[in-house]
């Protein structure tokens, strides 16, 4: 026989732990950037938690000792675990330890643990509950703390809460190795152009000397001849050295636009606009499908002569620092928002290196995007075994 699991006790949250909201923040006392306390606004809880990190010691905005008086609150106590209470950030589920008194803005909440309760088992079991369940549905989502105090939780000894918030840290650690792993790939794959072509390889032409550059088909335009539903590329597809295809719409479409706007393979497809650091974001075609056309927010990029220029090579090129500048030189910006058009993009002055100097380049290139594919996986073990281990731990089976 094996062993019997052994329900843990439960109690509602509210009973051992505090939950407190956030203040407001005026206007008047906000932009300082050193301070006694740290002014966490939901900003900040979300970058530290995206970011993967447990704790959170700083904050864009800090105030004084002297300024509580005026705001009517006491700093939040170190070990308590702070999250989104308002919006769509819930969602989100960041939650961060702070790891020093701070104070925290009225979009946030901070849980307060009791004696009997390990600052580090609160965390991890916090980071088990999707709060969004627990969110008032009205236009605007917001967590009341009289609906987080009915939640239970298991409360085994200090010393048993210790051990399951060692083992979930551990876990959580490897995942984040293993995150950054991919980040310094990333940044290697950088280095690595740098390394075979420089910094600011010298342009031999321009992209319309090499490519044909043109745009795609139009919604809403209106046609009398016949049409059928056709996959196209719209600017959510086009990722910054990927494609996401997990929902592709169609448009319907001629036969002469089916012919005059149908990606081929090797084809890049670049976007035109959108956030500053987004501009000209793109990758290459490799038929993911068997037939797709592009909106005409998408620049389809056809390289004349393969012999003597590789997609792969382009596509690089077109995202290095020397071609983002170019765009944001070029680019029409307005509030938030940069675009570039047809004319600007054929301009780019591209550097040709030879065919043998592409292919070095490229050999590299898949030997890191290969490491990059085992470290992926690597990642996606460690967030399931992750997510396995903080299941079992608060079922009693850890």
């Amino acid at each position: 026989e094996g062993d019997a699991v052994v329900k843990r006790p439960t109690v509602p949250i509210g009973e051992v732990v505090r939950f407190q909201a956030g203040v407001g923040f005026p206007p008047a006392l906000q932009g300082r950037v050193s301070g006694d306390l740290p002014f966490a606004k939901v900003g900040d809880i979300s970058r530290h938690g995206r970011s993967g990190k447990q704790y959170i010691r700083t904050a864009d905005h800090y105030v004084d000792n002297s300024d509580l008086k005026q705001l009517r609150t006491q700093p939040i106590a170190p070990g308590s675990t702070l999250f989104a209470k308002i919006g769509e950030a819930i969602r989100q589920n960041h939650r961060v330890i702070a790891a020093q008194p701070m104070l925290i803005d009225n979009n946030a909440m901070a849980a307060i643990p009791g004696t009997n309760v390990d600052p580090a088992y609160l965390f991890r079991f916090l980071q088990s509950v999707d709060l969004y369940q627990y969110a008032t549905s009205t236009t605007v989502p917001s967590l009341r703390k009289s609906d987080l105090e009915r939640i239970d939780i298991p409360l085994p000894t200090l010393s048993e809460q210790r051990r399951i918030a060692a083992i979930l840290d551990h876990a959580d650690a490897l995942r984040v190795m293993r995150r950054r792993s991919i980040r310094a790939l990333a940044e290697l794959t950088d280095a690595a152009f740098i390394d075979c072509f420089g910094h600011a390889p010298e342009p031999s032409a321009l992209l319309n000397d090499v490519a044909t550059v043109s745009s795609g088909i139009t919604k809403g335009r209106r046609t009398n001849d016949a049409t059928s539903p056709i996959p196209y590329l719209a600017v959510a597809n086009v990722q910054a050295g990927r494609l996401e295809l997990g929902s592709v719409k169609t448009i319907d479409a001629t036969s002469s636009e089916i012919e005059r706007y149908r990606l081929e393979f090797g084809d890049l497809v670049l976007t035109e606009g959108g956030d500053p650091d987004k501009l000209g974001r793109g990758t290459v075609w490799r038929d993911e499908l068997p037939l797709c056309l592009h909106q005409n927010h998408i620049f389809r990029v056809r390289i004349q002569d393969s012999s003597s220029l590789h997609p792969d090579y382009l596509s690089a090129f077109i995202s290095s620092n020397q071609s983002r500048s170019y765009f944001m030189k070029s680019a029409k910006q307005t509030t938030g928002i940069a675009s570039i058009n047809m004319t600007q993009l054929k301009a780019l002055p591209v550097h040709v290196p030879t065919a043998e100097a592409q292919l070095r380049y490229l050999d590299l290139i898949r030997s890191i995007n290969a490491q990059r594919a085992t470290v992926a996986a690597s990642v996606s073990a460690c967030d399931h075994l992750l997510l396995s281990l903080r299941s079992r731990a608060f079922r009693g089976e850890l």
